[in-house]
Order: C-alpha cells, then structure tokens, then sequence
C-alpha cells in the first residue's frame, strides 16, 4: 500500500480500533507503518533526538489512544500529537538554555558590547521622555523598578499581556532611539 493512500489510513484506522480495544500487536503494526515517517519529520525540524521524540510521540499517542475518533485519517491526528511533542521540546530547550545562560560566569566577551555601547544616562533619559507615558512607565516598572508585569497590569488595570506588550514596544523604540542594534550583540551605530 502507498503510504498516505486511502486504503493506507483505512488500514491504519482499523489497526488503531484494535489497539484502542487493547490488542498491543496493532500498536506494534502502527509503530512499525509511523515509526520512519515520524523519524524523517523530527529529522527535518531538529538537529539531534529524532529517535527520543519518535519515542514521546508514541507515547503521548498511548496516553491519548480514547481520544482517537474513528474512522478518522490517524496520520494526522498523529502528526498532531508529534507537533505538540515537537513544541514542548523546543519549549524545554529553550528554557534549559535560559538556564544555563544564567548559570554561566560572565565571559570577558560577554563585556565588550556593553563597553562599546558607552551610553550616557542622558541618552537613556532624553529616549525614555520621548516615549508614550503608558509605555514609558511600564518600561520603568519592569526593568528599574523590578515589577512583574502582574503587578504592572494590576496598576494599570490592564491585561498581562497588555503589560508585556507596552514594556516590549517601549524597549523597541528606545534601542532604535539609542542606536542599539540587538541583532549586532548591541552595537552603537555612527
């Protein structure tokens, strides 16, 4: 049968009603027809770990074989189930670099934009008084005042969202008013 093919996902939707009716050699029949698909998709999303998110993916199918609706395609409904695999390990990923990031001695590299941004705290103040008050102060609660942006929202008797996106906006306008350029390590044009 052609993968993907509609006898394919009729056979691979009746291999799926047996395994939700508990019959383990049709979970080992959909490994087996799923198993490279999946592999060649995390391959071409990841650099590394294909094979372990194969592995997450068939397990979270496990944990949620009852919410299969048959006779509905199961490829999708699969790739579904990897794309949240997929999500959640970036999420990890990103947040174990986070981690480690702060968890790292300050390099010496680490210093050097910072020296070759030299600004002077007028600059910072005459960029912070061009800013719209809402934005400006939200700015100023998060990062000098140390808020969390609940308790900037609370204030505000805004959204969190709303929040993070004025403090957001501000830190945008005041790196193009200061001439940082983040996508440079925060280098100083002119």
């Amino acid at each position: 049968m052609k993968e993907g093919s509609h006898e394919d996902e009729e056979e691979l939707a009746r291999l799926m009603m047996s395994y939700q009716a508990g019959e383990l050699a049709a979970f080992e029949l959909l490994y087996g027809r799923l198993a490279a698909e999946l592999r060649r998709y995390f391959q071409a999303t990841v650099s590394e770990g294909a094979q372990d998110l194969v592995q997450e993916t068939f397990l979270a199918l496990h944990r949620s074989r009852r919410t299969y609706q048959p006779p509905l395609p199961v490829r999708p409904w699969v790739f579904g189930i990897a794309r949240n695999v997929l999500g959640r390990h970036r999420r990890e990923a990103w947040r174990r670099s986070r981690h480690e990031d702060r968890d790292a001695p300050p390099a010496e590299e680490a210093a050097a934009p910072a020296a070759a941004l030299a600004l002077e705290p007028r600059d910072l103040a005459a960029a912070l008084a061009r800013l719209p008050a809402g934005r400006r102060e939200a700015w100023v609660l998060h990062h000098v005042h140390g808020l969390s942006f609940q308790q900037i929202a609370a204030r505000f008797r805004i959204g969190v969202g709303a929040a993070k996106l004025r403090s957001s906006r501000a830190m945008r306008a005041l790196r193009a008013a200061l001439g940082v350029d983040p996508e440079a390590g925060g280098t100083r044009d002119g």
